[in-house]
Parts: C-alpha cells; sequence; structure tokens
C-alpha cells in the first residue's frame, strides 16, 4: 500500500468517525468508531482464515449453512484451528459484513439486538482458551443501549447501520498489504482523538514524536529484545512504537482504566501482535502490580503526572521501594513508579521514563531517591529537557530519565536541553523529525554541544547536591550584544527632537481649536 493510500485509508476512517461527531463527546464517540473498526478487522481476519482451510474443498466461509450437519463439521472445524491460531471465532452470519448488509436502511431492518450478540459472541467463543483474558468483556464500551447514539431505538439503528454502512465500503486489504497499515491507520485515529478530547487525552495517548524517541532509546544497539513493558500503557502505542525500532518477542502493560485498557488490548490485535505475545493487566500499578516476579529488557512509560497514591507505609517492605529508605511522597508519585520500573527492569535492559520536570530538583523524600540512585546504584544515564506544551492536557516542561543497571558510561550523565526545538502550532507545540533526530543521535554518540548537550561527572552532580535540573549542566546563557553608547546617545537625542515636534504640532491644533493645551 502506497503512502498515497494509506493517507487515504486514514482520511476515510476519519471521515466516518465524524458521522457520530456531533452526538457526542470525542473521548466517547471514540469507543463506538474503534471498536467498530476493530469488529471488521476481526471479520476480514476471520473470513481470509477460513477460506484458506476451505480452499482444498472448493469452498467459501460465507456459504457454510451452520443448519447442516456438515455444516456444523466444518464450522467445528474452523472454531478449533482460529482459537489456536487467531483466538477468536465468528460464525459466518456474524461477519461484519453480513450484518452490515442486514442493516442497511432501505430494508429497515433493526440490527442492533443481533449486533450486540454477536459481540458478545466473539468474547465467549474465546472462554477456556488460551485467549480468554485477551478477549474479555473487550466490547464493554460498545454501549449499543446509550442514549447518546439517539433518544429512539430507531434513531439508534439509523446511526449504526450508517456507520457499519460506511465502514463496509472500505477494503482493509488484510491479504495484500504488511499487518502494521491498518494498524498504523487505527493508531492514526487514536491520535485525532487525543487531540480533541482535552485533558482526557493524556490517559490514553503519548504524542508519537515522544514514543519515537523512547522507542530509539531504550533499543539503542539492538536488533531484537525479549520482552519490553509499560506500567501505565494507556492505549498501548508507546510499546507498540518498540516494534518499529527492533524484534519484540513479548508486549507487557498494566492499565488502571478499564476502558483505556480495552483499548490497548484491540490495539495490540490490530496491530498483528499475536494474542499469546502480549499480556495486558487491568489494575493500579503501584497499588497492584501485576507482573511482579518478571524482569523486562526494554522498559518504556509516560505515566501520569504528580499523580496521588496511598504513600501507604506498608510500601516500606515492599521489594520495589525499601532499598531506598524513604518513599515518594503521597501527593507526587512519580518516583514511585521510577522505582517501580527499576525493580522490573533487567540487567541489560534499559528504561527511559516521561517525568515532570519538579522530579530534577525537588527535595525532601524524592531527593533522597535521586540520590541514592546516582549515588549508591549510579543507574542514571541520561537526562533529557523538552518542550514545554506537547502533551495533550497539560502545558508544563517535562523531560525524560534514561536508566540502565549496567551502564557502558558509569562515569557520567548525560545532559541534553531540547527544550528549545520544536515547532509551534495552535493547539500546542510539537517535536519535528529532526528534533527527535538531534536527541537520539546525541544520546546514542553521547555527543557533547554547546549549549545543547552535557557529559556531567558524579562530582559535577555531587557538588550540585544531586540536582539535576539541566541549566545547571548545559550553559544556555546568551551573552547580551555589547551596547555602543555614542550610537545610543544620538538615538536618545533624535527621539526628544521628535517628542518635541510632535507636542509642537498638539500646541498648533489646539491653538487653532481655543483650548488649552494638556501639558
Amino acid at each position: 500500500m502506497s503512502i498515497d493510500h494509506k493517507k487515504q485509508l486514514e482520511q476515510q476512517l476519519w471521515n466516518i468517525a465524524n458521522t457520530l461527531r456531533g452526538k457526542m463527546n470525542a473521548d466517547e464517540f471514540r469507543d463506538y468508531i474503534l471498536g467498530f473498526i476493530f469488529y471488521k478487522y476481526l471479520s476480514e481476519r476471520m473470513n481470509l482464515f477460513a477460506n484458506e482451510i476451505l480452499q482444498e474443498d472448493g469452498l467459501t466461509y460465507n456459504i457454510i449453512d451452520e443448519t447442516t450437519e456438515e455444516g456444523q463439521q466444518y464450522l467445528e472445524a474452523i472454531k478449533e484451528e482460529a482459537l489456536e491460531q487467531l483466538g477468536f471465532f465468528l460464525k459466518p452470519n456474524e461477519l461484519f459484513h453480513e450484518i452490515a448488509e442486514r442493516g442497511k436502511a432501505e430494508t429497515n431492518n433493526f440490527i442492533l439486538e443481533d449486533l450486540a450478540n454477536i459481540l458478545t459472541n466473539i468474547e465467549q467463543s474465546t472462554m477456556g482458551s488460551d485467549s480468554e483474558d485477551d478477549f474479555n468483556k473487550l466490547f464493554e464500551d460498545l454501549d449499543l443501549t446509550s442514549t447518546k447514539l439517539g433518544r429512539t431505538e430507531a434513531a439508534k439503528n439509523e446511526i449504526i447501520t450508517k456507520v457499519l454502512s460506511h465502514l463496509d465500503t472500505i477494503d482493509f486489504e488484510l491479504q495484500n498489504t504488511e499487518a502494521d497499515v491498518l494498524g498504523d491507520a487505527y493508531e492514526y485515529l487514536i491520535g485525532q482523538f487525543a487531540s480533541g478530547a482535552g485533558k482526557k487525552a493524556g490517559e490514553f495517548y503519548t504524542p508519537q514524536q515522544v514514543s519515537t524517541i523512547l522507542a530509539k532509546i531504550v533499543t539503542t544497539g539492538k536488533t531484537k529484545i525479549k520482552s519490553a513493558y509499560d506500567p501505565t500503557c494507556g492505549s498501548g502505542s508507546l510499546l507498540l512504537r518498540l516494534q518499529k525500532e527492533v524484534e519484540v518477542a513479548n508486549f507487557y502493560g498494566q492499565e488502571l482504566n478499564r476502558t483505556t485498557y480495552n483499548l490497548a488490548r484491540m490495539n495490540m490485535i490490530m496491530h498483528g501482535v499475536h494474542y499469546k505475545k502480549f499480556d495486558i493487566r487491568q489494575d493500579d500499578t503501584l497499588e497492584h502490580p501485576q507482573h511482579i516476579d518478571q524482569r523486562f529488557e526494554a522498559i518504556v512509560a509516560n505515566p501520569p503526572f504528580s499523580a496521588i497514591w496511598s504513600a501507604s507505609p506498608l510500601f516500606m517492605s515492599d521489594d520495589r521501594f525499601s532499598q531506598y529508605g524513604r518513599l515518594a511522597p503521597g501527593s507526587k508519585a512519580d518516583f514511585a513508579f521510577v522505582q517501580h520500573m527499576i525493580h522490573h527492569l533487567a540487567e541489560n535492559g534499559t528504561m527511559a521514563v516521561v517525568v515532570p520536570h519538579g522530579v530534577l530538583f525537588r527535595g525532601g523524600a524524592e531527593g533522597h531517591i535521586r540520590q541514592y540512585l546516582i549515588e549508591d546504584r549510579n543507574y542514571l544515564d541520561a537526562v533529557i529537557g523538552l518542550p514545554a506544551n506537547i502533551f495533550y492536557g497539560t502545558s508544563i516542561p517535562t523531560c525524560m530519565l534514561v536508566l540502565k543497571k549496567c551502564r557502558e558510561n558509569p562515569d557520567n550523565v548525560l545532559f541534553i536541553d531540547g527544550s528549545q526545538h520544536f515547532e509551534k502550532s495552535k493547539a500546542q507545540n510539537y517535536l519535528r523529525d529532526s528534533d527527535v533526530e538531534k536527541i537520539v543521535s546525541t544520546y546514542r554518540n553521547r555527543t557533547q554541544e554547546p549549549k545543547y548537550s552535557h557529559k556531567a561527572t558524579l562530582d559535577d552532580i555531587r557538588a550540585n547536591e544531586y540536582n539535576l535540573n539541566i541549566p545547571r549542566y548545559v550553559d544556555t546563557f546568551e551573552a547580551e550584544g555589547t551596547i555602543d553608547i555614542n550610537t545610543l546617545a544620538a538615538q536618545l537625542k533624535s527621539l526628544d527632537l521628535e517628542m518635541a515636534q510632535t507636542d509642537q504640532t498638539i500646541a498648533d491644533f489646539c491653538k487653532e481649536l481655543g483650548i488649552g493645551t494638556p501639558f
């Protein structure tokens, strides 16, 4: 598929999404559109898979009649294979095209109940199989009874049939294209929804340019990694970005928000990640970690900034936090996430995390933890400053921390000030490709550049009392130009003359009008 065709697919899907825009908020209609696209994707995968099996018998899946004994035998055999290979199963009459045809407006068919049953059947088809956890309640956010779709059942049916009909005209070309083409279009839609969702967007999406930097950093020097982990995975976009850089054997993630957790699972499957190769869990990462005994080769995260957490004293006996002697404050969980990630980091791994700037210099427990990471463990590899206003829902400046347990450069920490390298747009700033490349190449080569990057020794950091504020290490001071006193005096004389002339003009006008002058 060419770039133009890819763009066309993205635009087609976005235009269909706008069919619902007038009826609900961006984050609400997102769940319907992405859910329906996902259902269509599963249908096309199922149809292609079944047709391959039936090819030697000269049959196609859509003509299998489940009311006959022969049809039942075919379906049972296909279901067994589908659950093993695909992780799910749909009957011929449950395929997207079939329900879209039944719902066409001119036939006046009511399809909401049938559609709801089909989505439930997809989930239930996996019960007792290895993919059960990956499909459990996956469609729960597609509430076809919601009044947001319409005041009456007829109105709801009309809008849903309209959306399905439009989607049915698009050929996803799954048999002809690389797996990520449709996945990338899906990712594009998630990004579009994020740009319109305001503050809520930060819960599920990291800007693509930031994801790219994180992915390139943690995969530096590697062509494949055994495991990748994101403790606050949102829609999964950050994890999926890794496989554009290297081959990833297995993905792991955890997400608190149930709706976003469902989106992450859909996103994985839409990107062609086999159900056996991802393990996404739903729960509070800090309070109830789901992968506590596992270690990962690459860890990336964009946790919620300065989130509130319990900071319970009981955590002082938790292996994630006990060695530090202090817990991150309850009002700011930033370092709690960092500690959690370090606990899960493999000895040969790299982690990169986005944090607010306060993490670099705040005192108290945070200062204590920061000192321990640098002085006692020497895990900190780099600090990268980012521009303000590049994240959805917040305009604060942020930075990335890169940490390793076994550092190739244990004698220094690289500081990069990328805060002034960006493009402005109406809603928010964004990093250009050249800005991304500059940060990544500077990190990988550990180059020093005046006013941009500097390798600070541990003694330098110790002298600054473990304050990591970037201007302490990267000198961004711009000397003011020299002032020519004679030129300045001449300019002041000229201004005085102009003012005198203006005063005289005003005085002449006042005299003609017979009024007093204002000076």
